[in-house]
């Protein structure tokens, strides 16, 4: 059998906001029941089918990291930034604060990468907003998804108002990316065929052709899926 290809998804974001419950519904198709603390970093694994239902259909591991938000770890959770082919942001719909703070995420991970990164500076003297607008950014080519957790929190006026606003000024406008807002209890929030679920594979498929393909679509090996092996 032919060993399976992987690429590393980042799923960052304050405590408390369902990171944890986020990556076990993808990579398992059904809700956790009783989620817990991350300490550190925490790692599942989902099969996904590279452009499904096409010619160049092929089978890769989509490793999702799962990085503790505590802000007494964040001097010691840039190891866990390196590689980084894809980078999920979730924040907690209920909670506005944690999605202005998505963007000290984003700066802190690229400020670690070094291929992608802004050159110089510590992420703390960076002004977001400025960071967020450059153009250097938006060609950072890092493949980024924004996730809006707890839909199933909000009252019928927030919950349509959020569903049915303009991403105007948000982070996910900011980095030219799509965004999803869900219940993770609900195994059907992601459900084959939904438009949450289109845009999570289309997510998963631009971190692979980063990875492993070129612009005219030849192949890119860069390591085969080896569970003992870092990266």
């Amino acid at each position: 059998m032919a060993a399976i290809d992987k690429v590393r998804v980042l799923v960052v974001g304050d405590s408390g906001v369902g990171k944890t419950s986020l990556t076990h519904l993808i990579a398992n198709n059904e809700p956790l029941t009783s989620p817990g603390w991350t300490v550190g970093c925490a790692v599942e694994v989902k099969l996904h089918e590279y452009k499904e239902g096409t010619p160049s259909q092929n089978t890769f591991f989509i490793e999702l990291w799962d990085v503790g938000g505590s802000i007494s770890h964040m001097n010691t959770r840039g190891v866990f930034y390196n590689p980084t082919h894809g980078i999920i942001l979730v924040h907690d719909l209920t909670n506005k604060k944690s999605h202005d703070n998505l963007q000290r995420w984003l700066i802190e991970i690229l400020n670690k990468d070094g291929k992608d990164a802004l050159k110089g500076g510590d992420f703390l003297d960076i002004d977001p907003e400025q960071f967020l607008g450059s153009t250097q950014f938006k060609n950072s080519q890092i493949p980024i998804l924004v996730i809006g957790t707890k839909l199933d929190m909000l009252d019928e006026h927030h919950k349509n108002k959020i569903l049915n606003k303009t991403s105007a000024g948000s982070i996910a406008e900011q980095c030219g990316a799509d965004e999803i807002c869900l219940n993770c209890h609900e195994a059907r929030s992601l459900a084959a065929g939904t438009t949450d679920s289109v845009k999570l594979s289309r997510f998963f498929d631009k971190v692979i052709e980063r990875k492993y393909y070129s612009r005219d679509t030849s192949r890119k090996y860069a390591g085969s899926y080896n569970p003992s092996l870092p990266g």
